[in-house]
Formats: C-alpha cells, structure tokens, sequence
C-alpha cells in the first residue's frame, strides 16, 4: 500500500517535471530573435528605463551597432553604472545618461528641451520604461503614479520630440503587454484608478491605442510607429510586489520565462528592421506582426485617447505641425 503510494507519486512528480521541462522548451523554440544585421553608426537613439532589464539590453544592442545611446533613467546610481558596463562591453564610448523622471511631467519637458537643444537628430525613440506595484498614490501632477510613469509621461516626451524626429527617417517603438488584451479605458477615470492591476493593463493598452493614432496622424512624414508585446519575461519591474507573492512569481520567473536579452529581441527589431516603415501603426510580437487584440481595435478609441492624453498632458493640438 505504501508502495503503491510512493510509485503514485513518484511518477505524478516525473509527469510534472516532463511538462514543465517541455513548456520551457516549448518558450525557448517559439521566441523571436531579431537577426537583422542593420548598423547604426551616426544615429541618435533614446531608451527610457535603460539602466536594467529589456531596456538595458535594447541599449546594449544599439550601442554594440554603433550608435549614439542615450539612457533615459530615473536612478542616476543605476544609469551610471549601465552607461559604464555598456561601455565596457561593446566599446562604443558614446553612451551617455540624462535624467528624466517620468512621474513629473516638468522633469520630461526639461529632458525634452536638453534633447532638441543638444542634439542635431533622433532616429530611434523606445518607450520602454514602465512600473508595475506602486500602489495608488498620485504624482505631483495630480495622476495616478503607474498610469503616469508608463503612459502619459511616454506620450509627452514623444510628441515634444517629433520635430527633431521630423529631421531624417526615425522610428517611435511603445512597449506594451499581454495584459493590454483585458484592458477597458473609462474616460472618466482615466488618471486615477481604484485597483493597481488595472491600472497597469490600461496603460499597456494605451500604448497601443497610441501607437495607432500616432500612426494615422503622422502617416506623411518620414516618422513611424510600432507597438509590441515582448513576451512575459525576468525583470525588476515586479520588485515592488509584496514578499508573500513576490518569492512565487519571480520562480515561476525565473524557471519559465523569458531573459531579459531574449524580451528585448521585439523591441529591437521594431527599431532597426529594414522595410517595417508600410507596416507602422502595428502591433508586434517575438519579432512578427501579430493581431491586435480586441480591446485595441476600435480607431474611434484611438482618437479619443489622444484628445484626452493632450488635455491631461496640458499638450497644444499639433496636427497643424504636420
């Protein structure tokens, strides 16, 4: 009898290993790499967040083709030593770090002014930076901190970049989630939110819905857009979660999902792809175009997102500029 037990759980316990072990092949084999062999040499390119995860490896990649590579980051200890690590490892000597605290909105109009007063071109712009606990406390800007920090901020420092972006071919490239898919945008609550969780997918499909209408409303000039999903991947961006979940999620992190280079191959292959400029306006994932979800496919949503974004960003309508 006791035997028979141990045997029973015996082979349970070899039955789920095999699955898990199959599962983590399975997200090995499926995920994209950007092989593209484009080189960067004498562009300008922007990464917010750029001191860890997907963004310090997005700039790791730009850096080792050449470019310029501004770290757009909040914690200058952190961005300081990414600037020198990125240094070290690729040799390209011209990395730089400018601070930019996405929670305020004057600190984003300052960074903004340092760019177009400093440099002469934008080629690559990735909103990349993005919170996911920080509880439901406003910024001084009278918003929701998480809503903020992952989507209005990024709204505003595009649009007050678009001029230089205007100077040669350049690309927008919004970082978003699978959690975009269960996404629901009240208008009325648009800054303040009454859950953490959904105040993170609403951003993540704000980016989206962003990308979209960015898209369409700047399809005659020589800038594009392009949305993704990089897949569910070990970052910091859960560090803020209570330690009674925080232990399960980051093994389930750790042993199932994606690195953070691996995360990283979309948003680069956005950014650097030759012949993805028809296909602005789209949505991404492991380096191909994949179907909106639904919750993203209604342009009058689009629209009204961005009237809105420009009202709470206190933004003049620009479309005169196009």
């Amino acid at each position: 009898m006791i035997l028979d037990i141990m045997l029973g759980v015996v082979a349970a316990g070899s039955l789920t290993a095999l699955c898990l072990v199959s599962f983590k092949l399975y997200i090995k084999l499926t995920t994209g790499i950007c092989y593209s062999q484009v080189c960067l040499r004498g562009k300008t390119t922007i990464v917010t967040g750029a001191n860890t995860g997907i963004g310090y490896q997005t700039a790791i990649d730009f850096a080792k083709r050449g470019a310029k590579v501004i770290l757009a980051c909040r914690d200058e200890t952190k961005a300081r030593e990414a600037v020198s690590e990125i240094i070290k490892e690729t040799n390209n000597s011209n990395v730089v770090y400018k601070l930019v605290d996405l929670t305020s909105f004057t600190s984003v109009r300052k960074f903004a002014n340092d760019i177009n007063s400093s440099e002469e071109r934008l080629d690559i712009l990735v909103n990349n930076a993005g919170a996911g606990r920080l509880g439901n406390k406003l910024t001084e800007d009278g918003i929701a901190i998480v809503m903020q920090t992952n989507y209005f901020s990024h709204f505003l420092l595009t649009m007050l970049l678009v001029d230089l972006m205007k100077k040669h071919p350049s690309r927008i490239v919004n970082v978003s989630a699978v959690g975009a898919s269960a996404g629901k945008i009240d208008f009325k609550k648009l800054t303040s939110f009454t859950t953490e969780a959904n105040q993170y997918i609403v951003t993540k499909l704000c980016q989206i819905l962003f990308t979209i209408e960015f898209a369409r409303r700047y399809k005659n000039t020589n800038i594009t857009a392009y949305s993704l999903h990089p897949g569910v991947i070990k970052t910091e961006i859960f560090r803020n979660l209570s330690p009674i979940f925080r232990w399960f999620i980051l093994f389930l992190i750790d042993t199932f999902f994606k690195t953070a280079r691996e995360g990283a191959q979309t948003q680069i292959y956005c950014a650097i792809e030759n012949g993805l400029e028809k296909y602005s306006g789209e949505h991404f994932h492991d380096c191909k175009m994949v179907k909106r979800y639904k919750s993203a496919r209604d342009p009058s949503l689009a629209e009204k997102l961005w009237q809105e974004s420009e009202r709470i960003v206190k933004l003049r309508s620009v479309e005169d500029q196009i």
